[in-house]
């Protein structure tokens, strides 16, 4: 079954190579991916993230750092270093 990224052939349209700020969200995403990957902590190896995005049913709708804020938030808890019950009550304590 071809993965997101096969898309080899198929026409795709120009390429924006312009550099574009990041918010917040954006370097928090990417400081945490920095910290907990091989760089980091290693938690997760770059094969296994990309392997977490590309498995995203909602992959075609997301932002880049969307893909890997969620494809992060899956790794961590197919990992046990957090689970969906802690997670839920971190963002409701933090929306309070």
């Amino acid at each position: 079954m071809p993965r997101p990224h096969d898309m080899g052939g198929q026409p795709a349209g120009p390429m924006d190579l312009a550099e574009h700020p990041r918010g917040d969200f954006e370097r928090h995403t990417d400081a945490l991916i920095i910290l907990l990957g091989a760089t980091g902590r290693c938690v997760f190896r770059v094969d296994e993230l990309r392997r977490a995005i590309e498995s995203l049913p909602d992959y075609d709708s997301l932002a880049y750092y969307e893909k890997w804020a969620k494809a992060l938030k899956l790794l961590l808890v197919e990992k046990g270093v957090i689970s969906e019950q802690e997670l839920a009550e971190k963002l409701a304590e933090l929306r309070r």
